[in-house]
């Protein structure tokens, strides 16, 4: 099983027994938001967990083999039409140098991590319409001279 046949699984799965990311998630012992990375493929599980995920999600020794598979992590290189992402691709185009500027400006050269990485989303309940509160933690990691 590939990775895409395996997501196709996972979410039709998910979907027929009406499990949410939480549920999922709180099967394998990890966050909502690395299982579900991991299922849509951009990641991987350890057996215990993969191992976990298949059970809660009705599957056999096949998918936590696929789930325990190292990603090829790849996108397209066209910006996504789907609104929700297309607006994380705005965000970045409109507020990705200022981002940059100001991880410099307190950090010295160097990126954020996408590897020693943390993300959390929570719902935020707001009067004038709830909203989305997304949390990115990213371990620093500094250029360095040689």
């Amino acid at each position: 099983m590939n990775k895409q046949e395996m997501k196709e699984a996972i979410l039709e799965a998910k979907f027929e027994k009406g499990l949410s990311w939480n549920d999922v998630a709180k099967a394998a012992g990890l966050s909502p938001e690395y299982v579900c990375s991991a299922c849509l493929g951009m990641n991987h599980l350890e057996k215990p967990e993969a191992d976990k995920v298949a059970e809660a999600l009705g599957f056999d020794s096949a998918m936590s083999t696929a789930l325990q598979r190292f990603p090829t992590k790849t996108w397209d290189s066209t910006i996504p039409t789907d609104p929700l992402i297309y607006r994380w691709y705005e965000m970045l185009n409109v507020y990705g140098e200022t981002i940059k500027e100001m991880i410099n400006e307190k950090f010295g050269d160097g990126i954020m991590s996408a590897i020693d990485f943390t993300m959390n989303i929570d719902r935020q309940e707001d009067p004038k319409g709830d909203r989305v509160l997304v949390t990115i933690s990213g371990k620093f990691l500094p250029y360095k001279s040689w």
